[in-house]
C-alpha cells in the first residue's frame, strides 16, 4: 500500500510540473513523465498511458488558447497525420520492449541537435508543407511516446507564436492522439487500466497547464530552449539506462 501511495504522489507531482512546463513551452509534458512511467509500468504500457495523458494535456491547452488557434493549419496537418499514426502504431507492436526503450531514449537525445539545426536553417513553411510534416510526425508518434519537441519548430516556422502556437500545435496533436488511441485499442495495447492511469495522471497535468498561462511570456526564448534540452537529455539518458 505504501508503495502505491508513493507511486501516486510521485506521478501526481511530476504531472503537475509537466503540465506547467508543457503549458509554457508547448511540449515537454510527456518527456518529464516518461522515465517514471517506464520504471513503474514498463515501456509497452507507457506508450498508451502517455497517449491518454498527452490527450488530456492538449485538450486543456486548446481551451486555454481557443480564440487564437489557426484551424486551417490544424486541418491540413491532420489530413496526413491521422493515417500515418495508424501505420506507426502497427509498427510499434512488432518491436520488443528493450528495443522500444532504446528507441525512446535515443530519440529524445537525438532531438537536441535536430532542433538546433532546424533553428539555424530558419525554415519558413507554407500551409501545404504542413501536410508533409503531419505525415512524418504522425508516423513517429505511432512508434514513440512523444514527438512534441520535434513538432514545435515546424509550427514556429509556419509563423505561429505564443498563444497561437500553443493552441494550434495542441489542436493539431489531438487529431493524431485520437487516431493513436483508436489504433492501440484495436491492437489490444490500450486497455482499461491504461485509460484509468492516463486520466489520473492527466488530471494533474491539466491543473499544471491552467497554472502555466500566466507565465507563458515570463521566460526568454533562450531560457525555453535551454530548459527543454536539459529535460530531454536527462530523460533520454535515464530511459536508455533502464533498458540495461
Amino acid at each position: 500500500m505504501s508503495e502505491l501511495i508513493f507511486q501516486g504522489v510521485l506521478l501526481g507531482s511530476l504531472g503537475l510540473i509537466a503540465g506547467v512546463l508543457g503549458g509554457v513551452l508547448g511540449f515537454g509534458t510527456t518527456i518529464i513523465l516518461m522515465p517514471a512511467l517506464v520504471y513503474f509500468y514498463g515501456p509497452m504500457q507507457t506508450i498508451p498511458v502517455i497517449a491518454i495523458t498527452a490527450t488530456v494535456a492538449n485538450i486543456s491547452r486548446v481551451f486555454l488558447w481557443w480564440r487564437v488557434i489557426d484551424w486551417k493549419a490544424c486541418a491540413v496537418y491532420g489530413l496526413t497525420a491521422i493515417p500515418a499514426v495508424v501505420l506507426g502504431a502497427n509498427t510499434l507492436v512488432s518491436l520488443n520492449e528493450r528495443l522500444i526503450q532504446l528507441v525512446l531514449g535515443i530519440f529524445l537525445i537525438g532531438l537536441i541537435p535536430i532542433r538546433r539545426w532546424m533553428r539555424r536553417q530558419q525554415f519558413h513553411l507554407k500551409l501545404w508543407q504542413l501536410s508533409l510534416v503531419g505525415a512524418f510526425i504522425g508516423y513517429l508518434t505511432g512508434i514513440v511516446a512523444t514527438t512534441g519537441a520535434i513538432n514545435t519548430p515546424f509550427f514556429l516556422a509556419y509563423g505561429l507564436s505564443k498563444g497561437a502556437f500553443l493552441g494550434t500545435e495542441a489542436a493539431s496533436t489531438l487529431s493524431i492522439l485520437f487516431a493513436k488511441g483508436i489504433a492501440f485499442h484495436q491492437l489490444g495495447v490500450l486497455n482499461s487500466t491504461a485509460i484509468i492511469q492516463g486520466l489520473l495522471i492527466g488530471s494533474t497535468v491539466m491543473a499544471g497547464s491552467i497554472l502555466s498561462k500566466r507565465i507563458v511570456l515570463a521566460l526568454s526564448e533562450k531560457s525555453f530552449m535551454f530548459l527543454m534540452e536539459l529535460v530531454m537529455l536527462i530523460s533520454g539518458i535515464l530511459i536508455i539506462e533502464m533498458a540495461f
